[in-house]
């Protein structure tokens, strides 16, 4: 058996020059932002203890962890599938602060299993969070940078899904069910199966409004008008009514910001749902389905390290949207021709001020294209020329 030494996993690339450059102008377009909005950029360690890694994000987490044996202490670590975790840590226990604090990060994290057939195992996933900030402006800001960052990426004509969680832990917590009761009703809200959640529904003798809250749950998918249709199931949960009130506040928000963005509601929404505690939120290319970001609100995720904060934020997996990005101005460069020895501290400088002005001068052998330029030594002084079709 022959083995190709070149081929890698499956879900796993290499980047390429060009490809590379457009996610690094990407990753440096986001992070300028984010800083612009008061965010501070932090760097999550490659390697944790795994209790310290997973804490609060649930299974779906753990199943896409990496997981290796630290041999200086035999304790499990785990390569971070995702930035969020880490960066509540630093806040909770590295930072400490009181105040709102904003933080922001971009970085390539390892998955032991792509979202779908086609998804990386290696993402570059850059996003922000803010701690300690409760009231739903958090919730709007955080929309809201993400789609100023969408924007100027080049991605302006994205559809928002809105949904909030805390409806259906509300509607389980008045159910009184036992865990394995909740975790088929769960499971049958996400498949959105109707008629296998009425039937179980029905068997669970459950009070009328609420058993009907429940089945009507996966048919709240649609525009703003859905809204009004769960408002008037809502009855007596003020918790629900609550939700509800900051969905539509928030999406009015963000259309007025933002006219360009297609907004829809999802409230069988529940990605996440051992991790996330309210509003969730995804971003799709309309043309493809393509999810390009994701985040939500995950509050007191920092027990655990000392402080419950409360806390919200996304990410954009900049890989998925990297054939969308905006192209790249054409880049000016320079080819030096050789020059005599006597010149060589006159040549120097003038690559130099080439270099300080944004040119890319190459010195020596490299393919020659139309639009680039040549240093040339040229009666007694370098001088730059145009590189014609055929010279």
């Amino acid at each position: 058996m022959t083995i190709e030494h070149w081929l890698l996993p499956d879900g796993v690339e290499d980047i390429l020059p060009e490809t590379a450059a457009k996610l690094e102008q990407a990753r440096r377009i986001c992070l300028d932002l984010f800083k612009r909005w008061g965010y501070q950029y932090v760097i999550p360690p490659k390697l944790e203890f795994l209790e310290s890694l997973l804490t609060g994000t649930g299974q779906d987490l753990d199943l896409k962890t990496f997981k290796v044996i630290d041999q200086l202490t035999g304790r499990m670590m785990g390569l971070p599938a995702d930035l969020t975790p880490q960066t509540a840590r630093i806040d909770a226990h590295s930072l400490g602060h009181t105040a709102v604090t904003r933080l922001c990060y971009a970085d390539f994290v390892l998955q032991s299993r792509p979202d779908h057939m086609l998804a990386s195992r290696t993402p570059l996933k850059v996003g922000a969070e803010l701690f300690g900030e409760t009231e739903l402006l958090g919730d709007i800001e955080m929309i809201s940078l993400l789609m100023e960052a969408l924007n100027a990426l080049g991605l302006e004509h994205v559809q928002l899904e809105l949904g909030d969680v805390s409806i259906f832990r509300c509607l389980l917590d008045q159910a009184q069910l036992d865990p394995t009761q909740q975790a088929q009703i769960f499971s049958l809200v996400q498949r959105k199966s109707h008629d296998a959640l009425s039937e179980m529904v029905r068997e669970q003798q459950l009070p009328e409004q609420l058993a009907r809250m429940i089945c009507e749950l996966p048919r709240f998918s649609g525009d703003v008008a859905i809204l009004d249709k769960a408002g008037a199931l809502v009855g007596e949960w003020p918790q629900i009514a609550l939700a509800i009130d900051n969905l539509a506040a928030l999406s009015e928000a963000i259309a007025q910001r933002f006219p360009n963005v297609r907004l829809s509601f999802d409230l069988s929404e529940l990605r996440g749902f051992e991790y996330h505690t309210g509003i969730v939120f995804s971003v799709f290319l309309p043309e493809s389905g393509q999810t390009v970001a994701k985040g939500g609100r995950y509050d007191n995720i920092g027990a655990v390290f000392g402080r419950a904060r409360a806390a919200t934020g996304f990410d954009i997996e900049l890989l998925s949207v990297s054939d969308h990005l905006a192209e790249m101005p054409a880049a000016k460069v320079v080819h030096c021709d050789g020059g005599s020895s006597r010149d060589a501290d006159q040549k120097w400088s003038a690559i130099a001020a080439l270099r300080a002005e944004g040119y890319i001068v190459i010195e020596g052998s490299a393919e020659q294209k139309p639009g680039d330029f040549r240093l040339a030594w040229v009666q007694g002084e370098w001088k730059l020329q145009s590189i014609e079709q055929g010279s």
